[in-house]
């Protein structure tokens, strides 16, 4: 039995990237979130989810 939990499609990803960027607060850290969160777009635009993916990890990253 395999008790894994399934990886979250590109737009549950993006929907909560987007929520913990709207709720950070405002500086150099939420600047260079919205950067890699513009280029997650584009990528998504482009369907090219590697991309989009890579893109909102780095998003999520730039918030910590």
């Amino acid at each position: 039995m395999d008790n894994k939990t399934p990886n979250p499609t590109t737009a549950e990803k993006m929907k909560t990237v987007k929520a913990a960027w709207d709720a950070a607060p405002a500086g150099p850290k939420k600047d260079a979130s919205l950067t890699h969160y513009k280029a997650a777009q584009k990528a998504r635009d482009e369907n090219k989810d590697a991309d989009c993916n890579r893109e909102l990890d780095a998003a999520r990253h730039a918030l910590v």
